[in-house]
């Protein structure tokens, strides 16, 4: 009777009062009272309540399940949505079996190493679920600030024949009988786009790190937003363009995701400027401020913590870019500065570095004695140098972690918990 009925998704169902549809889903919970029962499907775009009469009534199935019901969508002030489908048949499409914990409360009630084993089902919590929706608008927004400036998505190798760090965290792995590796990042290839005339490029992908952290920032997999600009006129100019990156990203959430904020309860921080300290002076100020020592030229995790309550008591702000940090913690495409300095940043988000940038060398004799001060062999890197030949514009760029910018701005305990299927150093799996 009803086989030429197409789905109707459940924000739709406020259009089609008095009209007989169909809804697919999850079962997310049934009552039943007597000779009535009311049942919610879950999908995508919502919640729709069902309600089963006369023989319906009792209806027997595991939450969980999918499922498939036929009806009429009624007008009701008893729901949320403002509408409710008085039910003429329903189905299970897909019985479900015993649950590991449970996704319909307001809660789930497990560890996260339990979540992130049966991930799949974790992901129907709608807390969970707002953390990708929030994720995704992130990396969108990203994207579309990017494009609307002119610059060009570019899409760079993922196995590669050297490490573009120069240090010993790479995956190494056979490639046909040679020794390749996963990429730490497009940044080679980044400069070489820039150099290529495409000026302005981005790229948004995967990141691979063998580094044996067991903590709650670090992934061995993860996302990462790069852009590298050329022409620029110092790296300052990379800082006021990942500002206004981050502002547009921010209000895109604001803007996208009211229901996903208010559910985890999330009041997106407002960025008007975001104040910039020297390593130099960030030291200095945890030295005297809290009796810390940092290592040399470089700031430790409990030390971005403690500059990052430093700028939050003193300036309000929730960022700040830490600058100038010494050659020698710089990768050797970094551009130098006097003292022994660098052209560099990092930006802090709540106390974590959340990106990494500069300006780069663009002179090819600059980069070959900087390679070999880093004590590298340039013979790894020739056709990444032999770029440097042709003619390279000042440039430089930057890299955000999107999974930590996420965990940062949602307040998140483990940096795990904004990825769908977290790599680190001991999970392969889901």
């Amino acid at each position: 009777m009803y086989t030429n009925l197409k789905r109707t998704l459940a924000k739709e169902c406020i259009k089609k009062v008095g009209e007989t549809i169909k809804v697919q889903g999850w079962a997310k919970r049934v009552r039943h009272l007597g000779n009535i029962s009311f049942l919610v499907i879950r999908e995508r775009t919502g919640e729709i309540q069902c309600v089963l009469e006369g023989e319906l009534a009792g209806f027997n199935l595991e939450t969980e399940s999918v499922i498939e019901a036929i009806g009429k969508v009624v007008s009701t002030k008893q729901t949320s949505l403002g509408v409710e489908l008085l039910t003429n048949s329903v189905k299970v499409i897909n019985k479900n079996s015993l649950l590991p914990f449970e996704v319909n409360k307001k809660e789930i009630n497990t560890g996260l190493e339990n979540l992130l084993n049966h991930r799949v089902l974790s992901l129907r919590h709608e807390k969970v679920a707002s953390i990708f929706k929030i994720l995704s608008t992130l990396e969108e927004a990203f994207r579309e600030y990017l494009t609307n400036l002119g610059f060009t998505r570019i899409f760079t190798p993922k196995i590669v024949s050297q490490g573009a760090e120069g240090g010993a965290n790479v995956f190494k792995l056979n490639y046909l009988g040679k020794e390749a590796f996963l990429a730490q990042s497009p940044q080679f290839y980044k400069q070489m786009m820039v150099a290529s005339g495409l000026e302005r490029v981005f790229e948004i992908g995967s990141v691979y790190r063998a580094e044996e952290h067991n903590s709650s920032r670090h992934l061995n997999e993860y996302i990462s937003l790069d852009v590298e600009i050329g022409f620029i006129d110092g790296f300052e100019e990379l800082m006021e363009l990942e500002t206004e990156i981050i502002k547009y990203m921010f209000e895109k959430v604001k803007e996208k995701n009211k229901n996903e904020l208010n559910l985890l309860g999330i009041e997106v921080p407002t960025i008007t400027e975001i104040p910039k300290l020297t390593i130099h002076e960030a030291r200095e100020i945890i030295k005297t401020r809290y009796n810390k020592k940092m290592p040399d030229g470089d700031l430790n995790a409990e030390g971005e913590k403690l500059i990052a309550k430093y700028i939050k008591d003193t300036l309000g702000s929730e960022f700040v870019f830490i600058t100038k940090y010494p050659k020698e913690n710089r990768p050797m495409y970094t551009m130098p500065s006097e003292n022994g300095l660098t052209k560099s940043f990092d930006l802090l988000f709540k106390g974590l570095e959340i990106t990494s940038g500069g300006e780069r060398i663009h002179e090819y004799e600059m980069l070959i004695e900087s390679i070999r001060e880093k004590g590298l062999n340039e013979e790894c890197f020739l056709n990444y140098l032999n770029t440097f030949k042709y003619g390279v514009p000042p440039h430089g760029g930057f890299a955000i972690g999107l999974e930590r910018l996420t965990a940062r701005l949602l307040g998140l305990k483990n940096v795990r918990e904004a990825s769908a299927f977290p790599r680190d150093i001991h999970r392969l799996t889901p």
